[in-house]
């Protein structure tokens, strides 16, 4: 399985604003803590947002800060909003299914059971579930490099 980079991104984002618990952070600054394109970290957001998972502020004393508490924000629920499917081959999307032997084909059944027992998994965590089974330095990553 692989996800998107929005939801890989949207993962980030909880967990960068997670370690800055009620200061407005603007996406520019997560742009750069993670080295990655605030015109995708935009959308993340936005996606978020429209979730509830964050709260989105603009002009000068906005910035984005979390919606919940990391207690409340559930792994699963966060993937499920921010990947577009979980179409892990040709044959989960009825419209544009082209495979021939689809009729009598196994696979299909095998790997939804799969990503279902994927989700399940990321479903019994929280955001303070992967801050817990963090390092406490997390936040010490996200400091720009310093000169040596």
């Amino acid at each position: 399985m692989h996800l998107t980079l929005h939801a890989d991104y949207s993962l980030r984002v909880l967990l960068y604003l997670a370690t800055r618990r009620g200061k407005p952070t603007s996406t520019q600054e997560m742009a750069d803590a993670y080295g990655i394109s605030k015109h995708h970290l935009v959308r993340v957001v936005q996606t978020l947002a429209g979730q509830g998972f964050v709260d989105a502020r603009a002009g000068r004393s906005g910035g984005v800060t979390l919606g919940r508490e990391p207690k409340d924000i559930n792994v699963g629920k966060v993937l499920r909003a921010a990947e577009p499917d979980f179409h892990l081959v040709e044959c989960f999307d009825r419209e544009r299914n082209g495979c021939p032997i689809s009729p009598a084909c196994g696979l299909k059944g095998v790997l939804a059971e799969a990503r279902e027992a994927f989700l399940a998994v990321l479903d019994g965590y929280t955001l303070a579930d992967l801050l817990e089974r963090s390092r406490p330095d997390l936040a010490d990553f996200f400091l720009p490099a310093r000169a040596g």
